[in-house]
């Protein structure tokens, strides 16, 4: 079976809290592992996504609207929904492994890097479509 979720790759979640968000798969496991024993993903997602901006609105306001919420999960590949886009992660691969979820500083430090990350790419105007909600 080819390999369907490479790192980069754009998917949707499909169940629990974060279903119907987007999220990068930063690191997959085809196998599981001792403790998980199923294919599984390390992702990350936009749990809140940024808001309309206009132009009359002043700096502070854009600034306040412009932040994004990420989360990091590990997810079953039966949770996941892939798509067709995919996403250059230079600086997300290195962040998160398999270790920073046992840790909740750990968990908190990499989730403040990839918020760092992905405000920078919104604020670029790169990959527009990942930083809108899905409408369905």
């Amino acid at each position: 079976m080819p390999k369907i979720y490479k790192p980069g790759k754009v998917a949707i979640v499909l169940q629990g809290r974060q279903a119907g968000k987007k999220v990068v798969i930063i690191k997959q496991v085809d196998e599981g592992t001792k403790d998980r024993p199923y294919a599984h993903a390390i992702v990350a997602g936009i749990e809140r996504y940024p808001r309309k901006v206009t132009r009359r609105m002043g700096t502070k306001k854009i600034q306040r609207r412009s932040r994004v919420k990420p989360f990091i999960k590990i997810v079953n590949y039966s949770h996941l929904f892939p798509t067709r886009y995919a996403l250059e992660l230079e600086g997300l691969k290195g962040v998160i492994s398999p270790d920073t979820f046992k840790e909740p500083s750990q968990r908190e430090d990499a989730r403040k890097t990839i918020k760092k990350l992905l405000e920078e790419r919104y604020q670029g105007g790169k990959n527009k479509w990942f930083f809108q909600a899905l409408r369905f």
